[in-house]
């Protein structure tokens, strides 16, 4: 086979061959131009700037405007429902503490230091009445004992790892054991006639005023300032959810507006939905707060603070009862540091001017006759109390120590009656005004319980009716 000479190239594919004309030489095709390789964004532009910038073209038209709002709007009221929750929960939790803990905890340490001073009266009471110690008088001082050692075994479950009361339950438990050790010899002594006795009492006495309550007093210190700062913490007022209801409720008004001057419509049921949910969620806020503060006003002013000073009367009235009988069992053998008084009497005195200026103020502070009328009970009581043991000590300074004994310690008119009446009456009044203070306290931390969980609820169909609103007006552009 044989092939004509001068063949053309094969054509590059897709390129049309090209045919020499007469006298012109063929010429081979050009190559085809190289493969540009595709656009490249400019460098440094990464996923934000290109997120922005599909953000500025879709804010250019109404319906992505459209979408932004609703985006915006459903974010702010379902902040606003959330963090409503959150703060009233935080507050409502406060308020049950109050009533709950703090307060019982509170109560209880008085009622440790008011066991510890009973007991230690108990003590000297039975010890001057001889050998034979008054059946009552020694179940007194039991039931004191059991009822101090019950209650630290509470408190210390109930502390929580606080350092300031844990280290003052501590002190208690282990002074304790050693104070009643003291009353032990003491007894013993007596029983066999012997002046040791005395003075083990007077020691056990200076254990339990030097040691044991003074830690039960810091004790009570530490669960009061417990209870005034979770007093303090129910009743802050939630200004962030206040703040973000206001803002809610102005973009939710705006965007209505805005709606009505673009198509004239007066309504738009969605955001009409999440204005309503928003206006209610602000008000149940506004008025359960103001209920609940309004309440635990009232238990602090007219209950805590009427507790605290009953408190202060009544460890008076016992440590006045405790130097009275210690007194006449130490026979002037302790004195002041002067010299010049005997301690036991002067610290009578003293105690007696308080019981005297708490129950004035307590007075003051009782707002009902269920709370005036056992104070002026023990206020008359308290100047009987001060007579009768003018007259006792009037024996005791002119040797007649038997009839001074029996003024102190007797069943009839003697100043352990005047004690005990002055006692029960104050206790009268403590429990009216505990019962006062756990109902406005009950009351004010109903008033925050039902919030949360409504404000949640309201803040998602609110922002869903935020959401349909808008989407109502999107399809109108479909």
């Amino acid at each position: 086979m044989t092939y004509p000479p001068n063949a053309p190239a094969a054509s590059a594919p897709g390129t049309a061959p090209v045919q020499p004309g007469p006298g012109v030489p063929a010429q081979q095709s050009p190559p085809p131009a190289a493969i540009q390789p595709a656009a490249t964004p400019p460098p440094g532009r990464g996923a934000w700037e290109e997120a922005r910038a599909r953000l500025r073209r879709a804010a250019t038209t109404e319906p992505g405007r459209l979408q932004i709002l609703g985006a915006v709007l459903a974010l702010l009221v379902v902040a606003f429902g959330g963090v409503t929750a959150f703060e009233v929960a935080d507050r409502a939790s406060s308020a049950d503490d109050v009533v709950s803990r703090s307060q019982p905890l509170s109560a209880d340490a008085a009622d440790i230091y008011r066991s510890l001073a009973d007991a230690d009266t108990a003590a000297a009471s039975a010890f001057l009445a001889g050998a034979q110690e008054p059946p009552d008088v020694q179940k007194r001082y039991a039931d004191d004992i059991r009822t101090a050692s019950r209650l630290l075994v509470k408190a210390a479950a109930s502390t929580e790892g606080s350092t300031e009361s844990s280290r003052e339950i501590a002190t208690l438990n282990e002074q304790l054991p050693r104070y009643t050790g003291l009353i032990e010899r003491a007894r013993a002594a007596n029983r066999q006639g012997l002046p040791l006795g005395g003075a083990y009492l007077r020691y056990a006495n200076q254990q339990m005023t030097n040691e044991l309550l003074p830690a039960a007093e810091r004790l009570y210190e530490a669960e009061t300032a417990r209870l005034q700062q979770d007093d303090e913490d129910a009743r802050d007022r939630p200004y962030l959810s206040l703040a973000l209801g206001i803002l809610a409720l102005a973009a939710l008004v705006w965007a209505q507006r805005r709606n009505y001057a673009l198509t004239n419509r007066v309504f738009n049921h969605g955001l009409l939905a999440a204005t309503a949910a928003s206006v209610v969620v602000l008000l149940w806020l506004a008025t359960a707060h103001t209920l609940a503060r309004t309440e635990l006003d009232d238990a602090r002013e007219h209950g805590q603070s009427s507790l605290q000073v009953l408190t202060t009367a009544r460890i008076s009235s016992l440590k006045a009862r405790a130097n009275e009988n210690l007194a006449v069992v130490s026979r002037g053998a302790v004195l002041t540091d002067d010299g010049k008084n005997d301690k036991y009497e002067t610290d009578y005195t003293g105690s007696m001017a308080a019981l005297t200026d708490a129950l004035a103020t307590a007075r003051e502070r009782a707002d009902d006759d269920a709370g005036r009328v056992p104070l002026d009970e023990a206020a008359d009581r308290t100047a009987e109390w001060q007579k009768r043991h003018k007259v006792a000590r009037a024996a005791d300074d002119s040797g007649d120590y038997e009839g001074a004994v029996t003024r102190i310690i007797g069943s009839k008119d003697s100043t352990g009656q005047s004690f005990d009446q002055v006692d029960a009456a104050l206790k009268r009044a403590l429990d009216h005004e505990q019962s006062e203070f756990t109902r406005a306290a009950e009351d004010g931390r109903g008033a925050l319980t039902a919030l949360p969980l409504g404000a949640a609820a309201l803040g998602i169909l609110g922002a869903a009716g935020a959401v349909v609103g808008i989407n109502r007006r999107l399809s109108e552009y479909r």
